[in-house]
């Protein structure tokens, strides 16, 4: 089995935290996302989206970090509590998986990421995005009242959202208006320190970034626009 995942991405954190948890035995292939590894005709074999990350399992391609986490859970753990079988408690895992892909991460990447890799700013705008998105979350964990995101024991939800949360830790952003949270995020921290250690090790690359911007000017690809320097 093998990943192909870049470093400090967060859907590749969330299924690199899923292979740790299941103790599944892979190689891991960096894609260097700034050398457009992942834009070449022979990446696109794998996956036409051309998007990060892709699993190969013994020739099998799968692409989103959505189906391949459920696509490892379902082959190799279908007992596993991190996506059971029941199907209420898969229904709230998914629904969780669901929001954050398309109302979570997405604003808290235009946020933190895209300013540091692409042409883009943050703005009153977008910083009101993400505090809906920490205010829906709240709301679901208040409502809930469990120790998880889907449950009390944690998922492949938990990982998704993790990794979505790590990107606001490595620009700075306080979690304190949001309590619940804050608890959930420092709970995982605390009860699964090897899987945050994947985790860290990407929320670290995204601050240093964070820090000190990477030179894409020369990168000239529809996809990859010029980023503006920070003042």
């Amino acid at each position: 089995m093998k990943l192909y995942a870049v470093s400090d991405g967060p859907p590749s954190l969330a299924v690199r935290m899923t292979l740790k948890a299941l103790e599944i035995q892979y190689q891991l292939i960096n894609v260097d996302f700034c050398a457009l590894e992942h834009r070449t005709d022979e990446y696109a074999k794998m996956n036409p989206q051309k998007e990060i990350p892709v699993l190969d399992d013994d020739g099998f391609f799968l692409s989103e970090s959505i189906a391949i986490m459920q696509y490892l859970c379902d082959k190799y753990a279908p007992d596993s509590s991190l996506y059971p079988q029941d199907a209420n408690l898969r229904a709230v895992i998914n629904q969780r998986l669901c929001f954050n892909m398309g109302f979570y991460y997405a604003p808290i990447s235009s946020h933190s990421m895209a300013p540091i890799f692409f042409d883009y700013e943050r703005t009153p705008m977008t910083l009101r995005k993400v505090q809906n998105a920490l205010e829906v979350f709240e709301t679901y964990l208040q409502r809930l009242g469990t120790k998880y995101a889907a449950g009390d024991n944690v998922t492949i939800a938990d990982f998704a959202l993790v990794s979505a949360t790590l990107c606001l830790e490595a620009i700075h952003f306080d979690l304190t208006q949001y309590p619940l949270v804050a608890r959930w995020y420092a709970t995982f921290k605390e009860e699964f320190p090897q899987l945050w250690e994947i985790a860290n090790s990407g929320m670290q690359e995204i601050s240093a970034f964070e820090e000190n911007p990477p030179d894409l000017s020369e990168m000239e690809h529809p996809f990859h626009p010029t980023r503006k320097a920070k003042a």
